[in-house]
C-alpha cells in the first residue's frame, strides 16, 4: 500500500490470467449504462502487444524450466527465435480502479502482514466478486492478453495453427510435438509463474478516472525516434543494422540529420538508415511489422546490397553529399526498392535472380556524380536530352500527363539536390537506374497499350 501524490493506492502482482478474469475496460459499446473513460480500442496495436506477450510467455516457460532444472526442448528455443529473441521483456504496470468501494478503500477489508521484527511487510486485502478492476491505463495490454489466451486455447484444442491471424509465424499449420508442449506450458505459466504489476486506485468516480487517463497518457514526453531505434535490440531489422551494417561494414551513424552538406562527415542518420532498410526488407515506410520469420531469409541479399552501396565512390567520406548523389537517402531508397522488387516481391519476374545480379553488380558502375544529366532529365529541353544521350529515358519515366509528381529536385550551384517528398521521388530515380542498367521497365505495359 502507498500514497501516490497523497492518494491511497495498492500495488500488487497477479498471475496474468487471473488479472484478465478480474478486470474490465469501460469502453465496450455493448455494456449499456457503463461510464466510458477510455479511448477507442486499436485492434492493430493490441495485435502487436499480443505477439509481444506471447514472446514473453515463451521466455517465461523457458525460465520456469530453468528454475525447475528441467531440460529445455529444442522446439522451445526455435519458437523463441521465430518470435524474436531480445535482451529483456517486461509489461509496464497496468493502472486500474475499484469503483465499488469508498474513496481511499475504507470499505475494503484488510489485514496487516508483519515481519518477524514487527515491521509492516505488506497488507492482505480481501476482494469480492463485485470488486472489478476497471482498467484506466492498459486496455490494449489487456486485449493483447485476451488474444494470446484465445490463441493458446485454439492451438491446444485443435492441434493446428489458425489459417489467418496466427500470433505465431509458421509456414505450415502443423504443430510439432515440442511446440504443442510449449503452448501447454505457456498456458500454465500465464496462470501461475508469469505475473503482471497492477496499480489499484480506490473509489475513483468517472471524472477522476478520465483525469487520471489524461495525465498518464498526455503528460509524458515521447521518446525521440532516433533514441528509440538506437535502444531497440528486438526488431530483426534493427539487429541487422547494428550487427551487419554498423559493426561489419563500418557504416557510421548519427542520431540527427545533417542539413549542412559542407559539414557532412560521411555518416548517415539512423532514421534514414532504418527507412532505407524498411523498403529493402519489407517495401514499407517503417520496420514496426518486421518479424524474424520475414527478415532472416532476406539477410544475405540485403547484406550484398549494402556491400555494393558502401563500395560506391565517395560514400562514407567527408563531404559525401557534395561528392555523390548516392549519399542522399532518397537515392539509396530507390536502390533498395529495386532490390526488393527483383529479390523479394511476389510479382518478381521469372529471371529475377539474373536481374538482381545485374543490379547489384552494376551499382558501383553507375555515374552518381552531380553532373550526370540523367538526374537533370526533367529540366532539360528535348534538344538537350538528345545531346546528353538521355532522350530514351522517356520510355522509363512516368508520362507527363500531370498524374505523377515529376519534380524530383533541382541542379543548383553544381549540386543535384533531390526534393523532400521521398515517396514521390525515389520510384522515379529507380526508373532512371532501370534505364541505365537495362533492367525491366515498370511502365512497359503502359507504352505497349498506348502504341496499340
Amino acid at each position: 500500500m502507498g500514497h501516490n501524490l497523497g492518494f491511497r493506492t495498492f500495488m500488487t502482482y497477479i498471475p496474468m490470467h487471473e488479472f484478465f478474469e478480474m478486470s474490465e475496460v469501460a469502453n465496450d459499446p455493448v455494456r449499456d449504462g457503463e461510464a466510458i473513460s477510455q479511448r477507442k480500442l486499436d485492434p492493430g496495436h493490441a495485435q502487436k502487444l499480443a505477439v509481444y506477450i506471447l514472446k514473453g510467455l515463451v521466455t517465461a516457460a523457458i525460465t520456469s524450466r530453468t528454475v525447475g532444472k528441467k531440460a529445455i526442448p529444442p522446439g522451445f528455443i526455435n519458437a523463441q527465435e521465430n518470435l524474436g529473441r531480445q535482451p529483456y521483456l517486461s509489461l509496464q504496470p497496468i493502472v486500474t480502479n475499484i469503483r465499488e468501494c469508498e474513496p481511499r478503500g475504507e470499505s475494503l477489508r484488510g489485514e496487516r502482514m508483519s515481519a518477524a521484527d514487527g515491521q509492516t511487510a505488506a497488507f492482505k486485502i480481501f476482494l469480492s466478486q463485485k470488486h472489478v478492476l476497471w482498467v484506466v491505463d492498459g486496455q490494449h495490454r489487456r486485449m493483447g492478453m485476451e488474444l494470446v489466451f484465445n490463441f493458446l486455447n485454439d492451438v491446444r484444442t485443435k492441434g493446428v495453427y489458425p489459417k489467418k491471424g496466427s500470433l505465431y509465424p509458421s509456414d505450415t499449420q502443423e504443430i510439432t510435438p515440442d511446440e504443442a508442449l510449449l503452448w501447454e506450458e505457456c498456458y500454465v505459466v500465464a496462470r501461475t509463474f508469469c505475473t503482471v504489476g497492477i496499480e489499484i486506485h480506490l473509489g475513483l468516480n468517472v471524472d477522476q478516472e478520465r483525469q487520471l487517463f489524461h495525465d498518464l497518457n498526455r503528460l509524458g514526453k515521447k521518446v525521440e525516434t532516433s533514441i528509440a531505434l538506437s535502444f531497440d535490440s528486438a526488431n530483426p531489422i534493427n539487429l541487422f543494422i547494428k550487427d551487419r551494417i554498423i559493426n561489419n561494414l563500418g557504416v557510421r551513424v548519427q542520431e540527427r540529420d545533417q542539413a549542412d552538406w559542407h559539414q557532412d562527415d560521411g555518416s548517415i542518420s539512423r532514421k534514414d538508415l532504418v527507412a532505407i532498410n524498411a523498403i529493402l526488407f519489407l517495401n514499407k515506410t517503417n520496420i514496426a511489422s518486421a518479424t524474424p520469420h520475414d527478415v532472416t531469409p532476406r539477410v544475405n541479399v540485403a547484406y550484398r546490397f549494402w556491400e555494393a552501396v558502401t563500395a560506391i565512390s565517395g560514400i562514407g567520406e567527408a563531404q559525401a553529399r557534395e561528392n555523390t548523389v548516392a549519399a542522399q537517402p532518397v537515392v539509396l531508397k530507390a536502390l533498395a526498392k529495386l532490390v526488393f522488387d527483383f529479390a523479394f516481391s511476389n510479382r518478381k519476374p521469372e529471371n529475377s535472380d539474373e536481374i538482381l545480379n545485374t543490379l547489384l553488380d552494376g551499382i558501383t558502375e553507375i555515374d552518381f556524380s552531380h553532373n550526370n544529366p540523367m538526374w537533370q532529365y526533367f529540366d532539360l529541353s528535348d534538344a538537350q536530352r538528345v545531346t546528353s544521350g538521355v532522350s530514351d529515358l522517356a520510355l522509363y519515366v512516368p508520362s507527363d500527363d500531370g498524374s505523377v509528381n515529376r519534380d524530383i529536385g533541382k541542379f543548383q550551384g553544381g549540386f543535384m539536390r533531390f526534393g523532400a517528398k521521398h515517396n514521390d521521388i525515389y520510384p522515379i530515380i529507380g526508373d532512371m537506374i532501370r534505364w541505365k542498367l537495362n533492367l525491366p521497365n515498370r511502365h512497359k505495359k503502359t507504352f505497349e497499350l498506348e502504341s496499340f
